[in-house]
């Protein structure tokens, strides 16, 4: 059981990686396969099949219906794991949302590649972002963090992050209301570029490209 509740309406660093630090994009299928989930799964409603859906051409006319489970406000999928920054919107939201991704996501991995077991390395770890240094720091590190990770080249194509969608100001996955006021907050897309970038620079300085295979580091909560 977590150990601090997950409050509505407050910010969370959420994020996990795959058990044994095993790959959980294998290929470019994949990644749409999760950006697909992340999509369908915010919101209370049990959507039963993706594949389902996807036969009946629903995927893209159905929008979501009420309130989705958390905002997304930046994010960034590696090939070994991934990073959120999110905002719960209803009590409970972040943990239902993360059950579905991930357990969709695992039950879709494993038919796909002939296994069974799990994919992910437990449910999810939760950072409350508490402070606006905190918050500074992390949104930063989050919006860009394959660039922290020394990537193979032949697995740079399983990068998938939210700093294109803030760069052009088109917002697909990142919430609308949230990646509007990110770009407030940070006075427009190029101020929130370098400041992204100035975060990422600092970090490497510190400890260098880290490879997918070490424990991350992440950024410290002072």
């Amino acid at each position: 059981m977590r150990k601090q509740p997950i409050i509505t309406g407050e910010n969370y660093h959420v994020y996990n990686r795959g058990v044994d630090k095993r790959d959980i994009f294998l290929e470019k299928m994949d990644i749409r396969r999760f950006v697909e989930s992340i999509k369908e799964f915010n919101q209370l409603e049990g959507i039963g099949s993706l594949a389902n859906r996807r036969k009946s051409s629903q995927i893209e006319s159905k929008a979501l219906s009420g309130e989705p489970l958390v905002d997304i406000v930046v994010y960034c999928l590696n090939p070994n794991h991934f990073h959120f920054i999110l905002k719960q919107n209803v009590d409970g939201g972040i943990a239902k949302f993360m059950q579905k991704l991930q357990g969709g996501y695992t039950y879709y991995f494993n038919v796909k590649n002939s296994r069974s077991g799990s994919l992910f390395q437990g449910t999810f770890k939760a950072q409350h972002i508490g402070s606006e240094n905190y918050f500074n720091k992390t949104i930063g590190y989050v919006n860009k963090n394959y660039q922290v990770h020394d990537i193979p080249e032949d697995k740079k194509d399983l990068v998938f992050a939210s700093d294109f969608e803030y760069e052009n100001n088109n917002f697909k996955i990142v919430s609308k209301t949230e990646g509007k006021r990110i770009l407030e907050i940070f006075g427009g897309v190029n101020r929130f570029k370098k400041h992204s970038d100035e975060i990422i620079s600092i970090i490497r300085k510190e400890r260098g490209k880290t490879s997918l295979s070490e424990d991350e580091d992440l950024p410290d909560r002072a």
